[in-house]
């Protein structure tokens, strides 16, 4: 289990020239071309002036010197070795972050597994021929058949050639939800079969859903998504340990 998106980077000194800029000062403004948000600004000691960033789903903090002339990249510390860029990077970058990344999910195309009035819900990035999504399902059971939790499975195709094809017919099924339990209940055995051809409705859906994995810095399955005790999304990449069970799914 980790919390959503950590980076800790190594400080990086880029030397940029000091232009003029209307919006950020220019070295800020060079890593902006790269392709990096710049979501806000914050106080930062030693004559820094800090920005929080966000760059293909990760969170970033960006330090300006007090020259304006350079930008350190990276995690600061104190003499006491604690982190002074969490709590600016949690405010300005994660905490919207996750409440805009929630809604994605919850509009995007997933079929439910457990009540739709359990008190939690939980959101993967689910392939049909994952092994480890299988594992995932089996563990949940208990807090599943019991209405705590509800998994929502956003289904990709990334594994194997007919994986998209597969989850097709489980979106294309009169019943998806209960195709669904009847593959991941199999296992290995899954007589679940691909399209032939797929739907060019349910083509764009798979395909939405997969440039949402990607937007969201996930190229494995299962790429679970949950809020923990303090409201704040926490990512769990593949099938959790044991131990992990409750934190993820809540107390059975």
């Amino acid at each position: 289990m980790k919390p959503l998106i950590p980076l800790v980077l190594g400080a990086v000194l880029l030397h940029t020239p000091l232009l003029l800029a209307e919006e950020l000062p220019a070295p800020i403004k060079a890593i902006e071309a790269k392709g990096v948000r710049i979501l806000g600004n914050f106080d930062a000691p030693g004559g820094l002036h800090g920005y929080a960033a966000q760059y293909q789903g990760r969170a970033m903090a960006l330090y300006l010197t007090a020259d304006g002339q350079h930008v350190l990249i990276g995690t600061l510390l104190d003499a006491k070795g604690d982190d002074l860029s969490q709590a600016p990077l949690d405010k300005l970058v994660y905490a919207p972050m996750a409440k805009e990344w929630w809604g994605k999910m919850e509009q995007s195309t997933w079929i439910a597994d457990g009540k739709a009035d359990a008190p939690r819900i939980i959101y993967l990035f689910s392939d049909a021929n994952c092994p480890y999504c299988n594992l995932f399902w089996e563990q949940a059971r208990p807090w599943v058949t019991s209405g705590k939790v509800q998994l929502r499975h956003i289904m990709v195709g990334i594994i194997r050639e007919d994986s998209a094809a597969k989850a097709a017919a489980m979106l294309a099924s009169k019943n998806p939800e209960k195709t669904l339990e009847q593959h991941e209940k199999a296992g290995k055995s899954s007589g679940l079969k691909p399209l032939s051809k797929i739907p060019d409705d349910i083509g764009n859906k798979l395909a939405a859903n997969l440039a949402l994995m990607e937007e969201m810095g996930q190229s494995a399955t299962p790429s679970i998504f949950y809020l923990d005790k303090a409201g704040k999304l926490q990512q769990q990449q593949g099938a959790p340990q044991p131990e992990l069970l409750g934190e993820i799914l809540g107390p059975r």
